[in-house]
């Protein structure tokens, strides 16, 4: 599809923050750009600021000082709506309320031609509901670009339930040609990102309500263990807990309530506090001047074991351990076991050290004493590993896990007894958000997986953490975790469960 001609206007309304970031892109991009704002004077101040960014990027030579006032020269406020006229495409950025974004549509299409394209920057409403009141329903998308506009890369074209095809292809051929990386969507609750990312900040704070770590700790591990940028506390402190929790809360009610989107207390509490993150100096943790961030929990240096046993079935990036164990001189030696306990390590004592299963360790006391190791990214190259050990594990058996993963290079974070701990619980609900939305048709495979890539700069893909992961351990780790916590939050999805079905079928 062809994009809209870089000769034709490009309208923006809403000139706060997002306003003039989305109005900057396009402006680079070579187009014509009108920029209105119902307050008075907003307009013109917004164009000196967007005149002020494209000289800081001439000073640091991402801009050359001619293609600055080419786009400079092509850049002017409207002083009312009707100065919109001829634009090919309008794209609105005011306040998150919908009858005021109907209210300006309705507007906007009495005075556009017919062939222009509506678009909203909505993040959190129905596309189908602000277009629902339209003559013309069938030209409006979403367009909804992250913050600062100029810098992400990804944009989500969402489709509302009318929006014509052609429409749709024709802003993600737009959004392509002005640099950025668009994904299509159907028009969901929190569409792409703000739907499959919910479990990332949900699983954290409840490990947190339930007493498994701190925040310190939960972070590092997903940081170092699961190869996440940012752990969830510190990322909502940098978004601020009242837009996170408002974020959470209304894809909760887009989805009547469901279990699986249910919103943390202890996050409403900080936002009922004011405790709202760096913008107020603390959230889950202290921002003001000289505070030092808390440390993560790190186990003390303990000896490592001589000799290990394994039971053959390790899977996933956990297959490598008994190599890494090896190259590290200690001994592993088969283990003449059960064949219920394969796919695990042996310490010397008898007690299992496991890949987490969805189970809690203590809750499997009667198999013997076991030790769940959380899931990893990367065993070679992550830096910290967290271990839970059961009720029944002695001492000296938890002092023995700590030393061969400590032999390995790696910190070592001991929680308390937690079904799923903490990286597979958080990255089998991912998987598990992702494999609904790709079965119910709400974007191709490739699309989520570049949405969270992009747009939060996941590790992997979910579906690409799907695919190196055993379907059958997801399916039976969600399993146990709905076992664990009756309800329906952790019991899996469909498609998920239909697929680890077909792969049964085959063997």
């Amino acid at each position: 599809m062809t994009p809209i001609d870089p000769a034709r206007t490009v309208a923006v309304v809403g000139t706060g923050t997002m306003g003039q970031g989305i109005a900057q892109v396009a402006l680079v991009a070579g187009h014509p750009v009108r920029l209105y704002d119902a307050a008075p004077g907003r307009a013109e101040e917004a164009a000196r600021s967007i005149a002020a960014r494209l000289g800081r990027l001439v000073d640091k030579g991402r801009l050359d000082a001619a293609g600055r006032d080419a786009a400079l020269a092509r850049l002017r406020p409207a002083a009312q709506l009707t100065d919109l006229a001829g634009s090919a495409l309008v794209i609105e950025a005011i306040l998150e309320q919908l009858t005021a974004k109907q209210k300006l549509f309705g507007e906007l299409e009495s005075v556009v031609p017919d062939d222009c394209v509506l678009a909203t920057n909505t993040s959190s409403l129905s596309v189908t509901a602000v277009a629902g009141a339209l003559r013309l329903p069938g030209r409006f998308v979403g367009l909804h670009f992250f913050n600062p506009a100029p810098l992400l890369p990804l944009v989500e074209v969402v489709r509302g339930h009318a929006t014509d095809a052609a429409v749709a292809e024709s802003a993600r051929a737009t959004v392509a040609a002005w640099g950025k990386t668009p994904v299509s969507c159907a028009d969901t609750p929190g569409f792409l990102v703000n739907r499959i990312a919910r479990p990332f900040y949900a699983e954290a704070f409840r490990l947190y309500e339930e007493g498994v770590a701190d925040p310190a700790t939960i972070d590092a591990v997903l940081r170092e263990s699961g190869g996440f940028a940012m752990g969830p506390f510190e990322l909502t402190d940098l978004i601020g807990q009242d837009v996170n929790n408002a974020v959470t809360r209304s894809v909760y009610e887009a989805f009547f309530h469901h279990p699986k989107f249910t919103p943390s207390l202890a996050q409403q509490r900080l936002v009922e506090a004011g405790l709202l993150g760096r913008k107020t100096g603390r959230g889950w943790y202290d921002h003001g001047e000289g505070a030092a961030a808390p440390a993560p929990h790190t186990a003390e240096p303990c000896p490592a074991p001589r000799a290990v046993g394994h039971r053959p079935g390790l899977f996933g990036p956990a297959a490598v351990l008994p190599a890494m164990i090896e190259e590290a001189g200690i001994e592993v030696t088969r283990d003449s076991g059960e064949g219920t306990f394969d796919g695990c390590l042996v310490l010397p004592g008898g007690t299992r050290l496991a890949l987490a299963d969805g189970r809690g360790p203590t809750n499997t006391a009667c198999l013997g004493p076991r030790i769940d190791v959380d899931l990893a990214l990367d065993y070679r190259t992550c830096t910290r590993v967290a271990l839970a050990p059961s009720a029944t594990a002695p001492k000296e058996e938890v002092e023995a896990a700590v030393g061969l993963f400590q032999a390995l290079g790696k910190k070592v974070s001991v929680i308390r007894d937690a079904p799923g701990m903490i990286v597979a619980r958080t990255v089998a609900l991912l998987v598990d958000f992702a494999e609904d939305a790709a079965g119910r048709g709400v974007a191709s495979r490739e699309d989520i997986d570049t949405a969270m890539r992009k747009g939060v700069n996941y590790p992997l893909g979910p579906l690409e953490w799907s695919r190196a992961l055993d379907t059958d351990w997801l399916d039976r780790f969600l399993r146990n975790m709905d076992h664990e916590y009756p309800g329906g939050r952790y019991a899996a999805c469909q498609p998920l469960r239909r697929r680890a079905a077909v792969k049964e079928s085959l063997l």
